[in-house]
């Protein structure tokens, strides 16, 4: 059986950082209230002129350095962001373009907070199906981009960064012990939609419009959703959630963290959380943590890793990977 192997894995974080005191001078709240209702310390922001691609292009670069292989071997790249460069084209093929890669095709793809479990399975499936050998999957935001300054319920929540790994077709046994991807588990139900949205887009207001949330409701779904693609994820792969050594969520608040936690009784020291330093990243937030843990030392080969998310639309999902 075709198993997708990470081969490779890179991050980037903008330079700039945004304190939560420093946010206080611009709305009314205090670092206090923050952390106290979501975790938050700080967040990165980008600078003037900097381009969701060229934190994509930054994290590309080190999962291609860690995987030992050059641009020209990719056969696919496939990128995740609610925050491109351009309407279009995608901004998959700037990071192409950029990286020297000639050959294959680039893409984007759009699932808010979960773009990278939706990008992740794309490329599984591409692997599995014969019809790529070796992927690169991004998640990267500018989601400071799309906050309305004065709302102090989202402003405070958002920041921005890149994140990708390297896939490469390898061997396996078809089961549960096989090294690689084990399996995606992707879902959305649009009837959600005015729950978590942006209230701008080039065929409704021919703007880019601001992020809006009923932050109460988003915490109840997505609870309830994570819990039920983690599970659906280790039903198929014939395992509990004993058998996961680490889990790695979308960072989109430590009470969502701490919660789904309690709601399927994981241990929360198995649970890795970047939130307090990058906030909520989106598209971005899973691939910045699993770098995190995997540099730190704490994710290490054989381990059995599973990362979810949920996002506007709604969308959520969960994949599972033995390291």
């Amino acid at each position: 059986m075709i198993r997708s192997h990470v081969i490779g894995l890179g991050s980037y974080l903008p330079e700039t950082v945004l304190t939560n005191d420093e946010l206080a001078r611009r709305v009314d709240t205090s670092d206090e209230w923050i952390r106290e209702r979501t975790g938050i310390r700080r967040r990165h922001v980008v600078r003037k002129g900097e381009l969701t691609s060229d934190l994509a292009i930054r994290a590309s670069m080190r999962a291609l350095l860690e995987a030992g292989i050059e641009a020209s071997e990719l056969d696919l790249i496939v990128c995740a962001t609610t925050t491109p460069d351009d309407t279009f084209p995608a901004s998959a093929t700037k990071v192409q373009a950029r990286l020297g890669m000639t050959r294959g095709a680039a893409f984007d793809v759009q699932a808010v907070c979960t773009g990278f479990i939706y990008a992740l399975s794309v490329a599984d499936n591409f692997i599995r199906a014969g019809q790529a050998r070796t992927v690169l999957v991004i998640g990267a935001e500018t989601m400071s981009r799309l906050l309305d300054w004065t709302d102090r319920t989202t402003c405070v929540l958002f920041g921005d960064g890149a994140g990708a790994l390297v896939l490469r077709a390898g061997d396996g046994k078809g089961n549960n012990a096989d090294q690689g991807v084990l399996n995606t588990k992707i879902f959305s139900d649009g009837r959600l939609r005015d729950l978590l949205y942006v209230d701008g887009g080039p065929s409704s207001t021919q703007t880019t419009g601001h992020l809006r949330m009923a932050g109460k409701e988003v915490f109840r779904h997505a609870v309830t959703n994570i819990a039920g693609a983690i599970e659906a994820s280790l039903h198929e792969a014939g395992l509990k959630i004993s058998d996961v050594d680490w889990f790695v969520p979308h960072q989109a608040n430590q009470r969502i963290l701490d919660g789904t936690a309690r709601k399927l009784g994981i241990d929360p020291k198995r649970v890795v959380s970047t939130v307090a330093d990058h906030g909520n990243t989106s598209a971005a937030s899973v691939p910045l943590a699993l770098d995190v843990a995997v540099k730190d030392g704490r994710i290490k080969k054989g381990d059995l890793v599973l990362l979810e998310a949920m996002g506007g639309g709604f969308t959520w999902g969960a994949a599972l990977v033995r390291w």
